[in-house]
């Protein structure tokens, strides 16, 4: 069995959504969401990242979508609104963006909190903590509409556009000059503030035509009906008011006990519920669900299906967009979750809407997780949460399903062998097991735990599949037993469908950190904060070894398979069958322990902080680890070396799980990221190998291009593999051509044609070489030979489209001038020379003509 060296992520799972606005374009198939101080746009059918907006190093404070997408708005504390364009592209698989800056402004003298676009895309209204509102015209980018009235931070913005504006006149029965009733109310634009008061503005006027006092706390809702018949407005006192959108006098109030976020109307048919006719509104708060009232008949429609829920999520629905596209409701939820609730009711007698899809924009905290179904389709997250989520592999945008039932955080899950069960332990002093039906799409709480007198930090069940003939391997029955380990230093051991331990005892003298079963289900192995790990006789509940050697606490311990034994890393068989386990803990190390004498193997360094968990890889030939430095290191067991180091995590890695096939390691960690780490060592090996052998051929056909004097194809060659030795040593061939063929720069036309017709790749590598060979006096004739060919052949933009910074330009530039001044000296001392010279030649011919005839006789012997 080979070793795992690399390894890909092939999926992450990662937030998206940290709080405040979320906008929905009209198809339902791009949705803007706001992560810290940047803005996401991504893809609400599959949960693809479109697009990144990089913040202003200030939290977003509002955003805005116009329906088509089109254009996108955010807002930032530092009180600068952007403009976007998208042009957004769909077809059936596939949606698009590309974000453009248009404009850049400061759109108020305070933060902008509220932002809305009108139906049609063309207007932009903002309202800041200053109580002023001003309307803007998106393309343009200027104001339209200073209005100002507020006397506080503006809460609540609806436009109003006449669907049929029909500009005609008519006579009363006095003659006068009076409008028809398709034009009372032309634009109109209604706004609320933490001053309680509702202003609607006409805005063809500029004016506010009302201010409707009625409630008595900040308004967070506003809505005009498809009719223009009804304004509604939502208030945190409670109270619903419905107004006569022509007269704007008060039509009545609904008192609904519930402090209000959001409210809206849906047109006429949207909905088929027994007993409504007419208009349905909708409204969301405090009491995190969606509310339907009767406006007919000023009856709530729905009901909460658990009155406990309604308290124990008392954060609440923040706001809901209603998306006539996909004919649903979705909420966004305090807690940084979107549902979905599907306007098409089961039933007409049905009392809620039923939720078809469920959005955690962001994770939290990842303690731990598990795989869970035997295909693994599936992975369990404890999230910081006193719920669990599921969610699929296939499909992690949106949680299959939730398990609700602790009442504190979920500290520690663990599986059985067939992964449709589901152990878990948290701070409410609990232990549940919950079976997983993925068929039926079925996740039921099968049996509580209570006992422990803090939190239960560990848990397990057993690993030994039994019998696939018996009834419990046919049947997949629940588990017989669990064992859970608690801050309160003990251990329980449990008998599934009994409410009472089998047995309880006092294990550690700090907080028990991970609990671990061995594969045939004889012993257990637990971790704790003492710094120490004892291992455990599982039927008598006797402590048979402990092991010491950590020196500070311990986060993880886990069986080695039978596969491997302690004999593999030098240690001895005896009668334990050579059995090992594998640790992590504070003090940065990783340790293997025989389980025969209790020694320590090997020990693992590398983690710069404390190792939070270590599962085994490979049949167990390698083990690997987790820890506080937001690293996944792999180790073979046998060298004590590191294989491979995982980074994809800016926090602590808390969670680590091998999938059963062994092919791919999960991490979670507390930057609330996903990792799903693919084992790629045998296609890397594969595609190495196929490099090196394209690679030997070409280098032969290199050699051969070079024996044969074929410069031109030995250049394309030379560049393609990126070998400046052999590069340079055919160009220096080429350019002492003698003789140089004519009209040739290099010395051959061919080379010449060659560079003259190089991809923009191969041309940034040749003007690397350039670079490199200008930098030295022997080899710098070559390069400026072949500079001059690249300057013949290309202009000025191509060039500086190349991949070759500034700095290799300036290189290039630095190097020539040293060179053009060096062979300036030359020319100069060259004249210094035929000075010298002509004097010698002027002085032996004085010489010659002061001889006789003897004298130069002489001279000539």
């Amino acid at each position: 069995m080979s070793l795992k060296t690399h390894f890909r992520p092939e999926k992450i799972i990662q937030p998206f959504y940290t709080g405040g606005k979320v906008a929905l374009n009209q198809s339902g198939r791009i949705l803007v969401t706001t992560l810290n101080e940047d803005v996401l746009v991504t893809n609400f059918e599959t949960g693809e990242e479109l697009a990144r907006l990089e913040g202003d190093m200030e939290p977003v404070t509002t955003l805005a979508l116009t329906p088509s997408a089109s254009h996108l708005i955010i807002c930032s504390r530092s009180y600068s609104m952007r403009i976007y364009s998208l042009s957004p592209t769909h077809d059936k698989n596939t949606t698009s963006v590309k974000p453009t800056l248009l404009r850049s402004v400061k759109a108020h003298t305070a933060p902008v909190i509220m932002a809305e676009t009108d139906p049609t895309g063309t207007l932009l209204a903002t309202g800041g903590a200053d109580g002023l509102v001003k309307v803007w015209d998106i393309k343009g980018g200027f104001v339209t509409h200073n209005l100002r009235g507020h006397g506080g931070v503006i809460s609540a913005m609806k436009f109003y556009k006449p669907e049929n504006v029909v500009r005609s006149e008519r006579k009363d029965r006095r003659g006068n000059k009076a409008t028809a009733d398709s034009d009372v109310l032309g634009w109109r634009l209604a706004t609320g503030a933490d001053d309680a008061i509702v202003r609607v503005w006409d805005l063809e006027t500029s004016k506010c035509v009302a201010a409707l006092e009625s409630h008595v706390s900040v308004v967070r809702g506003l809505d005009w009906s498809q009719d223009g018949k009804t304004l509604v407005s939502g208030s945190r006192d409670q109270v619903v008011c419905l107004w006569d959108a022509k007269s704007l006098k008060l039509k009545g109030t609904i008192p609904v006990l519930e402090e209000l976020e959001t409210v809206g109307i849906l047109p006429t048919g949207t909905i088929n519920l027994e007993g409504v006719e007419g208009q349905v509104l909708y409204m969301g708060g405090k009491k995190n669900r969606i509310r339907l009232w009767d406006l007919a008949g000023g009856k709530e429609i729905t009901k909460p299906e658990d009155e406990g829920e309604e308290e124990r999520d008392a954060e609440g629905i923040v706001d809901i967009l209603y998306n006539p596209s996909l004919n649903s409701l979705i909420s966004i939820h305090n807690d940084q979750t979107l549902l979905t609730h599907s306007l098409k009711v089961p039933t007409p007698t049905s009392t809620n809407l039923p939720v078809t899809r469920r959005i955690s924009g962001h994770l939290d905290e990842i303690i731990d997780l598990q795989y869970l179904t035997p295909t693994s389709s599936l992975v369990a997250l404890a999230t910081n949460s006193e719920d669990v989520r599921i969610l699929s592999i296939n499909n992690s945008f949106s949680d299959v399903g939730v398990l609700r039932g602790h009442g504190d955080i979920v500290i520690c899950l663990d599986r059985d062998w067939s992964g449709y069960w589901l152990a878990t332990g948290g701070k409410d002093n609990e232990a549940r097991l919950w079976h997983i039906d993925d068929k039926n799409n079925s996740f039921t709480c099968h049996s509580r735990y209570t006992g422990h007198a803090e939190s239960i930090g560990a848990i397990a069940l057993p690993r030994k599949a039994p019998p696939a003939e018996s009834e419990a391997g046919r049947k997949l029955s629940a588990p017989k037993f669990m064992i859970t380990g608690s801050q309160d230093r003990t251990i329980k051991m449990w008998q599934v469908g009994k409410s009472k331990a089998t047995y309880t005892k006092k294990a550690h003298d700090k907080d028990i950190n991970a609990i671990d079963i061995s594969p045939d289900d004889t012993m257990f192995a637990s971790a704790s904060q003492d710094r120490t790990v004892k291992i455990w006789s599982l039927e008598e509940g006797e402590v048979t070894g402990v092991l010491r050697g950590h020196r500070r606490g311990v986060w993880s311990v886990k069986f080695a398979p039978h596969s491997i034994t302690a004999a593999v890393v030098g240690g001895v068989e005896g009668t334990k069958g050579g059995r090992m386990v594998v640790t992590g803990s504070g003090d940065r190390t990783v340790k293997l322990w025989s389980l025969t004498d209790y020694s320590c193997l090997k020990t693992f360094e590398g983690h710069t902080n404390s190792v939070l968990k270590t599962v085994w890889l490979t049949g167990g030939l390698q083990v690997a680890s987790s820890g506080g430095d937001g690293l996944v290191k792999v180790w073979d067991v046998k060298s004590g070396e590191c294989n491979t180091t995982l980074d994809n995590h800016e926090d602590k890695v808390w969670a680590l799980a091998v999938r059963p096939d062994d092919q791919v390691l999960v991490s979670g960690g507390g930057d609330s990221v996903v990792t799903f780490w693919t084992d790629v060592t045998a296609e890397i090996a594969e595609t190495t190998a196929k490099e090196e052998e394209a690679q030997i051929e070409q280098e032969q056909a290199l050699q051969n291009h070079i024996h044969n004097a074929d410069y031109r194809a030995a250049i394309t060659l030379a560049l393609t593999l990126n070998h400046p030795g052999r590069l340079l040593n055919l160009f220096t061939a080429v350019v002492k051509t003698s003789p140089a063929e004519e009209g040739s720069i290099s010395g051959l036309l061919a080379v010449d044609e060659v560079i003259g017709n190089l991809s923009n790749e191969q041309l940034s590598i040749l003007m690397l070489r350039i670079r490199d060979w200008n930098t030295n006096a022997k080899t710098a004739t070559v390069a400026q030979r072949i500079m001059h060919v690249v300057f013949r052949w290309y202009g000025v933009q191509r060039l500086l489209a190349l991949k070759v910074d500034l700095t290799g330009w300036e290189a290039i530039l630095s190097y020539t001038m040293r060179h053009y001044r060096k062979v300036e000296e030359l020319v100069d001392e060259s004249y210094l020379v035929d000075y010298t010279l002509r004097e010698m030649e002027e002085m032996m011919e004085e010489d010659v003509d002061g001889m006789d005839g003897v004298e130069m006789a002489a001279v000539a012997v």
